[in-house]
């Protein structure tokens, strides 16, 4: 009997190793993705349109994209929410808290959900349910219309207090890069100017 599990043992470990060197190969390149931001949403929209091709195409699987508005829903909220929540106080967590009164210090805004993670999720989540698309049991017969009209009444109201919250404690979760400044122009540069 030993000698039966030692085989299924040694039978295992390659297939094993393959799957945890699969893994690694997976993750190296997820990682190189991480700088290039516009290039991964690009990908991104790409599986949507395919999606939603696949969507029209078929005529159904309507309750999958419900599901999946849902879940992307709860992804933008993690997206746009702060770390630490200023409503829970400063004694819940040892973390940075964003300033809510004009002499506290600057604290960069710290995302729930960071971009990448954002981005990664958004498209496993399109992929898993164009997957789904061609498994006839996820194909429930629903009047989608009535779908569509809950989501955005469901849209319409989470963005409505997620946008309270960003107003109530004065952030705002983009960045559009380093703030320029209008101050006094240096005479050297006025002087050249000049010259032209």
């Amino acid at each position: 009997m030993e000698g039966v599990g030692a085989d299924s043992a040694a039978a295992a470990a390659p297939v094993n190793q393959w799957v945890h060197d699969m893994s690694r190969l997976y993750q190296y390149y997820l990682d190189k993705t991480t700088p290039h931001t516009t290039y991964r949403w690009v990908g991104a929209l790409v599986a949507v349109a395919i999606y939603a091709l696949r969507v029209y195409y078929v005529q159904g699987f309507y309750i999958v994209s419900y599901g999946l508005g849902i879940y992307l829903l709860n992804l933008l909220i993690g997206f746009l929410s702060p770390l630490v929540d200023p409503e829970m106080g400063s004694s819940s967590s040892d973390g940075p808290l964003l300033p809510t009164k004009g002499s506290d210090e600057f604290k960069p805004f710290i995302r729930r959900l960071p971009e990448f993670k954002f981005w990664y999720s958004f498209t496993k989540a399109f992929c898993i349910a164009f997957f789904m698309t061609f498994f006839s049991m996820f194909d429930v017969p629903v009047f989608w219309p009535i779908l569509l009209c809950y989501w955005i009444v469901l849209f319409v109201l989470t963005m409505r207090r997620q946008i309270a919250h960003m107003i109530k404690y004065k952030y705002v979760p983009f960045s559009l890069g380093k703030q320029k400044y209008g101050g006094k122009k240096s005479s050297a540069s006025s002087s050249d100017r000049r010259g032209d």
